[in-house]
């Protein structure tokens, strides 16, 4: 069945032409993944499909009566409503739906509308709302229902909208890089969200493992052109590189043809008869095909970075805690040339701290950070660029540098440097004000490397790329030589670029995991006990109006769900304590108090190990029971 009819639309920014004549569809049950590149767009088409723009030419026709929802990249909500209060002031039909019901049972005489009511309670199981809706805002880490809008960070604004168009269950759902501002646990847990939901979606995003677990078509803008691959991301690759070699050929075909019927031209009298005048403008035809260049930038740099001496980074003891929230406890490493490191873990655990530790802008509470001599960073947080009025592009990069050095006594330009990163020599010459918030991400990490660090720390530098730079970017940091110390959601990219993983656990513990990310996915997949489950009973008899939100039985409580996963989190924290206690022991080097000072940390430790694993039995009896 179709839903979406879009037809020959167009849409210009003065002479600058986005798109022109496109025309597709969307279909039940189609989960579509939208590719182009920042700046070419992208955002815009997804806008005027969505309803929020219109284009220049052409229309959208939807399907009647058609129950769409669309998220944003920047959600529009009531500042002055708490996080419980936004989700029942949506335009909800299941929150229609219970006010119905509750209405009915003011009105006990009218049966048959209080039967009416009661049916469609039932239809949609609008019994169990208030399980569902606090179970996707415990999911999505917006646990305080009673925290206001105003005072909540932009990501979480951006969960709080996502749980409230996932709870209005849509037929159609249009989605803006949906996986920003989630952390990796987040991004996994709504892929099996959609994977089990019947949501038609039409989306844009640069998770691309996303765009392989969800998609089952990608269509990508291209030069104004669209091109559709009716399967996911690997499907999409390996089509989209046999459509590339037939255009090659196609061209190399047509600049033959283009130089015989350039002969012809040359050859033809003034006054031409009509068959000549078909075959002109086949002509004109030929040589635009015959002209076509494609623009992607395959990097393979050896890049002659300044050299690393023997100490590059070393961190010995470092604590930091913000009031009761302790992200590192005695932490300690020691960096190694080339060392390719991703730093994981939930939101809140320390991952920007430690960055911003290591490069001084924050000081460790105990403990130091010695760095090395030869030691040059290249820092991309996650701020971006400060944009000074009337700056052009080109003017920004020279700021910061001219060139970056290659071996060979070879250099990439500042000019060169923009073109490999998709900003041909016109863009240079555009204001900074005019570039997308893509673009400018792109244009920020160039100021970054035209330093030319030895050690680069990259803080979620693929929020806001787009696909094709997210190549491009890979591809340069694969030739980078020096040390790599990256934060990113993007598990994609983490597979490709990193050797191994800091895992924080929170509670100040940092795990170091020999892997790429798919690496520690399995590991833990199969170490992991089974996941906690919310057992819901129901009842076929009428809910009243006092009863509907209290009669569902959970087999672990909120709070007792908090208290399981803590529970197991402090466990794997005292065995460690444990275990570096006895090897102390093990070493023979204690003397007089410092043993009897070690013997009762260990028995405390011992004490609180027993204790815990006590109470997590209990939950755990409860929750199978």
């Amino acid at each position: 069945m179709n839903y979406v009819s879009v037809e020959n639309i167009a849409k210009s920014f003065g002479e600058r032409i986005l798109f022109k004549d496109i025309s597709f569809g969307i279909n039940e049950g189609q989960k579509v993944g939208f590719v182009a590149k920042n700046g070419t767009g992208k955002t815009s088409l997804l806008n005027i499909i969505a309803g929020d723009e219109e284009p220049d030419e052409g229309q959208v026709v939807y399907r009647k009566n058609l129950k769409v929802a669309f998220l944003p990249q920047e959600p529009n909500l009531d500042p002055s409503l708490t996080v419980e209060q936004t989700i029942f002031a949506a335009d909800n039909e299941t929150l229609r739906i219970i006010n119905s019901y509750e209405k009915a049972l003011q009105n006990p005489e009218d049966a048959e509308a209080y039967q009416k009511a009661f049916e469609q309670m039932d239809a949609i199981n609008a019994w169990d709302f208030e399980t569902q809706y606090k179970q996707i805002l415990f999911k999505l880490k917006l646990e305080n229902l009673n925290q206001k809008v105003s005072q909540l960070s932009g990501g979480q604004k951006k969960r709080l909208a996502l749980a409230n168009i996932l709870l209005s269950k849509p037929e159609l759902l249009y989605l803006d890089e949906p996986t920003n501002h989630l952390d990796l646990e987040m991004i996994e847990w709504l892929e099996e969200y959609f994977a089990k939901e019947n949501f038609t979606l039409f989306m844009v995003t640069h998770d691309r493992y996303f765009l392989e677990n969800v998609c089952n078509e990608i269509v990508e803008l291209e030069n104004g052109k669209l091109y559709s691959y009716k399967g996911n991301y690997a499907y999409y690759l390996s089509n989209k590189e046999a459509r590339i070699a037939n255009e090659e050929i196609a061209t190399d075909k047509a600049k033959q043809l283009y130089k015989k019927e350039l002969d012809w031209m040359r050859r033809q009298p003034k006054a031409r008869t009509t068959k000549s005048k078909s075959r002109i403008d086949d002509f004109y035809e030929i040589k635009e095909r015959a002209h076509q260049r494609r623009n992607d930038h395959e990097i393979q740099l050896e890049i002659n970075m300044e050299r690393l001496g023997s100490k590059i980074l070393e961190i010995h003891k470092v604590s930091k805690s913000f009031e009761d929230l302790t992200l590192l406890d005695k932490y300690e490493y020691v960096f190694k040339k080339g060392e390719r490191i991703g730093i994981i873990g939930k939101n809140g655990t320390g991952k920007s701290t430690f960055l911003n530790m290591i490069t001084g802008a924050i000081q460790p509470d105990q403990g130091k950070i010695v760095i090395g001599d030869t030691v040059k960073f290249g820092y991309y947080t996650q701020a971006g660029i400060t944009i000074k009025e009337g700056q052009k592009v080109i003017e920004v990069i020279r700021e910061f540098g001219d060139y970056i050095p290659l071996k060979k006594g070879r250099q990439i330009s500042a000019q060169q440097l923009l073109e490999r990163f998709l900003f041909d020599r016109k863009k240079q010459y555009d204001f900074v004000e005019k570039l997308s918030g893509g673009e400018r991400k792109r244009l920020y990490l160039c100021t970054v490397l035209i330093q030319n660090p030895n050690f680069l720390i990259l803080d979620e530098p693929t929020n806001d790329l787009d696909i094709v730079t997210l190549n491009v970017l890979e591809n340069f940091l694969l030739d980078f030589p020096g040390c790599l110390l990256v934060v990113s959601h993007d598990r994609y990219f983490m597979d490709k670029i990193v050797d191994h993983l800091f895992v924080f656990r929170g509670n100040g513990l940092i795990e170091d995991f020999p892997g790429n990310y798919s690496d520690y996915r399995s590991y833990e997949t199969s170490r992991e006990p089974a996941k906690t489950k919310v057992v819901i009973e129901s009842s076929a008899e009428p809910k009243t109006k006092n009863n509907w939100k209290k009669d569902t039985k959970v087999a672990l409580s909120y709070h007792e769900q908090k208290e399981y996963n803590r529970i197991e989190r402090d466990l794997k924290k005292l065995e460690l304590q444990k275990k570096e206690i006895e090897l102390v022991f093990a070493q023979g080097t204690l003397e007089g108090d410092q043993i009897n000072e070690e013997s009762q940390k260990l028995q405390k430790i011992i004490n609180d190990i027993e204790e815990k694993e006590m109470r997590w039995l209990e939950l755990s009896e409860k929750m199978e029971g």
